[in-house]
């Protein structure tokens, strides 16, 4: 059992920044999801297991970052110049199975999943 704690939402202005932590128990391949109300959840970023590969969705390229500390086994989204649209709860997982250079983008190939944090960006 892999577990996930995610920390850093919160409430900020149109062109403002947020920095979200996922603290997991070991070195994994690791994506952000987001999912607002009454929508799907979306892929926003992934980071292959040994950090060498990242892959974004294209609505937050150049705008969103994603790094891992594996001293720390914690993954952050550094998200800078935030919009309304980018309003959703946030959530981390883990591709456990995945030692590869290979993003995935799929929510089903994640098997474990943080607790999520809420990301509200007013206008």
């Amino acid at each position: 059992q892999v577990q996930l704690v995610e920390s850093g939402g919160g409430l900020v202005q149109r062109g403002g920044s947020l920095r979200l932590s996922c603290a997991a128990s070991s070195t994994y391949a690791m994506g952000w999801f987001r999912q607002a109300p009454g929508k799907e959840r979306e892929f926003v970023a992934g980071i292959s297991w040994n950090g060498g590969s990242t892959y974004y969705v294209d609505s937050v390229k150049g705008r969103f970052t994603i790094s891992r500390d594996d001293a720390k086994n914690t993954v952050f989204l550094q998200m800078n110049s935030l919009k309304p649209e980018d309003t959703a709860v946030y959530y981390c997982a883990v591709d456990i199975r995945n030692y590869l250079s290979f993003i995935n983008v799929r929510p089903e190939d994640y098997a474990y999943w943080g607790q999520g944090t809420q990301v509200t960006v007013s206008s």
